[in-house]
């Protein structure tokens, strides 16, 4: 069956993959691939915008993200996976774009503010950092992307690139389509600390984590601050340790913690080690692919290669008709 319809999603390379990319992506990342044309992107410049005074981690990050993707069931038989680094043809796509973005269309977007505000400990005073959704609306327009999967808190993200296309539209004729959004579930997923699961909190399990790490970091994991003691009943609604069992467990496993713990009949170590139970399990394939690829970089250097190459078919030609529509001189009309 012909893939008519064409996806574009990205990540950024800032360390490794853990449980929230694999519920909020990469499991929606892989049930799209038989049915549409997906491209995903470890995009590595956009690690820049909020990192660019200190990348000495950057390729190994680079790395460890290709991989995870490939671990995480990304087939490059069925994907085109590449490095945003290596198709240049998006840096070009964003400065032509910046040439005709209003800055307070990027000074609106709700996320400049709030990192702004979340990142104080960072410069975050570049054009980069402000420019990086026109470099994100690069990335999406220069695919000339049907849909871009995000999460309610990204949707911002692809209606100013939709307008950005618009207005680029208006001034140089239909080159560029307008994207639209293909909203994904995104569940709440906390993270050991009881917060949302981010690297930045230090509070993640990790895709390639090891069984004995896993169970080590659920058994400290936060609970219904209301069970101090072993007897002490408490609130499955209140602790983060039973959110985590709504996504992993199963109705029956879910039903047996939040009545042991309404009831006191089992102690929060018992909820702990159920619930590491069915995450080792869930991430045991992903692990044993992740050491698979990592034993065969060749194989891996060669995917992200070829996706590169296959990426550059498409921005070639896009940018084929950009620069025609702009009105640039090329080599052969000099």
């Amino acid at each position: 069956m012909a893939k008519t319809k064409r996806v574009l999603s990205g990540m950024r390379p800032t360390g490794a993959a853990h449980l929230g990319h694999l519920l909020g992506a990469f499991e929606n990342w892989v049930a799209m691939q038989d049915e549409l044309d997906t491209f995903y992107c470890i995009v590595d410049w956009h690690a820049l915008t909020t990192d660019y005074a200190d990348t000495s981690e950057l390729k190994a990050n680079t790395r460890e993200l290709a991989l995870d993707f490939l671990a995480a069931g990304l087939d490059p038989e069925r994907s085109t996976l590449f490095i945003q680094s290596h198709v240049p043809e998006h840096a070009e796509l964003h400065l032509l774009l910046s040439m005709v973005v209003p800055l307070p269309w990027l000074e609106r977007v709700p996320t400049y503010k709030e990192q702004m505000t979340q990142l104080q400990d960072k410069d975050l005073t570049t054009y980069g950092f402000l420019g990086y959704p026109l470099l994100q609306a690069a990335d999406i327009l220069i695919y000339r992307a049907d849909f871009v999967p995000v999460g309610v808190d990204q949707q911002p993200h692809v209606e100013l690139t939709r307008e950005i296309a618009r207005r680029f539209n208006n001034f140089y004729g239909p080159v560029l389509p307008e994207p639209e959004v293909k909203l994904t579930p995104t569940p709440k997923l906390p993270g050991t600390d009881g917060r949302k699961m981010s690297k930045s909190y230090g509070n993640t399990i990790d895709l390639a984590e090891e069984e004995d790490s896993i169970r080590k970091k659920l058994k400290t994991m936060v609970t219904d601050p209301a069970r101090k003691r072993r007897t002490d009943p408490g609130d499955p609604a209140k602790c983060p340790v039973f959110d985590l069992h709504k996504v992993f467990s199963t109705e029956e496993t879910q039903a047996w913690a939040a009545e042991g713990c309404r009831t006191a009949g089992i102690g929060c170590i018992e909820c702990k080690n159920a619930l590491a139970d069915k995450v080792v399990v869930q991430l045991e394939p992903i692990r044993k692919r992740r050491k698979e690829f990592e034993s065969r970089p060749d194989d891996v250097r060669d995917i992200y290669r070829e996706g590169a190459r296959r990426a550059r078919e498409v921005t070639a030609a896009t940018m084929v008709d950009v620069r025609g529509a702009v009105r640039l001189l090329t080599e052969e009309e000099l």
